[in-house]
């Protein structure tokens, strides 16, 4: 449990060089029935590489209308509110507000003032988080700003190492193993296999390549990552590469005593959740975070709702320039549509 008890101010402040972003409203799935109603899921998309964009949508309509929970996705757009991966720039924060859980899935991200104070808002509150892939090094701020100490790397003695470390459990630690050269299979670790994130996963493999990765104690590792060689699910162990840390568990408590339950995968991209067990154990990390552990069913629906055309693997297709987030709206159109 990581004590996090820094007093920080709420003034809403605007960054010199941000335009507020026109036809940027939010995109959101709003569940019908089922464990999750009731619920509020903020998604937060903008990475350089991972397909981010992909992934939270898609999770989030699987969260919405087989599972019942309201998910808002924010994305990093420019100024026109088109989608720009890793863009730091991500209208609509201010849904933290009412939200009983975000997911993070960003990259090096310097957010305008009032944005970030939205972000710091939700975790004095001491609210669940579940952070995927380069969420481990979300946050790039300069040494001056008022945030500073949420950076990756951070270097002061009572945050050390940024939003990444303290509070996810890892900050940037280098890669393990080529993207697009080597994939990764994820183990259960076995004193873990009751765990209820883990409740019918099976055969996880994931098509990014390995990130290092030593949690920060106390975390609860639930599966460990084994670099392959190869980018088929039947690629053989990397003899070079003994598995390290893939997922885990962990909380950090704020001033006022709360706890934050905090899940953490070091992959993501959007290929990655074409496997239906790394999948089901993201969408069983969303219940386990907001408390609904007990609701988590072995065989739970958790196929995509409508098409789903990730693009992260080379020669899978690019996506349609202009996107912007309502084009993703509803639950046929596709994620994410391909350019022709």
């Amino acid at each position: 449990m990581i004590m996090y008890s820094r007093v920080l101010s709420i003034t809403l402040v605007l960054a010199v060089n941000y335009t507020p972003t026109a036809n940027a409203q939010p995109l959101t799935y709003q569940g019908d029935a089922g464990p999750g109603k009731g619920k509020h899921i903020v998604f937060i998309a903008s990475d350089h590489e991972y397909r981010s964009e992909e992934t939270l949508p898609a999770l989030a309509r699987i969260l919405a209308k087989h599972h019942g929970y309201r998910c808002t996705v924010l994305f990093g757009v420019d100024e026109q509110g088109v989608i720009k991966p890793g863009q730091s720039n991500v209208p609509g924060l201010e849904a933290l507000e009412t939200a009983d859980l975000m997911v993070i899935f960003t990259r090096f991200q310097n957010w305008p003032e009032d944005q970030m104070q939205h972000f710091v808002s939700y975790l004095k509150r001491g609210a669940p988080i579940v952070g995927l892939r380069t969420a481990t090094h979300g946050f790039k701020i300069p040494s001056g700003s008022r945030f500073a100490e949420y950076s990756n790397g951070y270097g002061g003695d009572e945050f050390r190492d940024g939003f990444g470390r303290q509070i996810l459990g890892e900050k940037w630690a280098g890669h393990y193993g080529g993207n697009h050269r080597s994939s990764v299979r994820l183990d259960i670790v076995p004193d873990q296999s009751r765990h209820p994130i883990l409740r019918g996963v099976k055969e996880m493999w994931v098509q990014c390549g390995g990130y290092r990765a030593d949690p920060l104690e106390p975390s609860t590792v639930l599966a460990m990552a084994q670099p392959l060689v190869g980018m088929q699910p039947d690629s053989v162990a990397d003899p070079k590469m003994p598995p390290v840390a893939g997922a885990w568990t962990r909380s950090y408590q704020v001033a006022s005593g709360d706890e934050g339950r905090v899940f953490t995968s070091t992959y993501g991209a959007s290929n990655d959740i074409e496997n239906e067990g790394f999948r089901r154990m993201l969408i069983n990390a969303c219940f386990w975070a907001v408390g609904l552990e007990d609701e988590i069913k072995s065989d739970a629906d958790v196929s995509f709702v409508g098409p789903y055309n990730a693009t992260w693997r080379r020669g899978r297709g690019r996506r349609r320039p202009g996107l912007k987030p309502l084009d993703l709206a509803g639950w046929e159109t596709p994620i994410v549509p391909i350019q022709k």
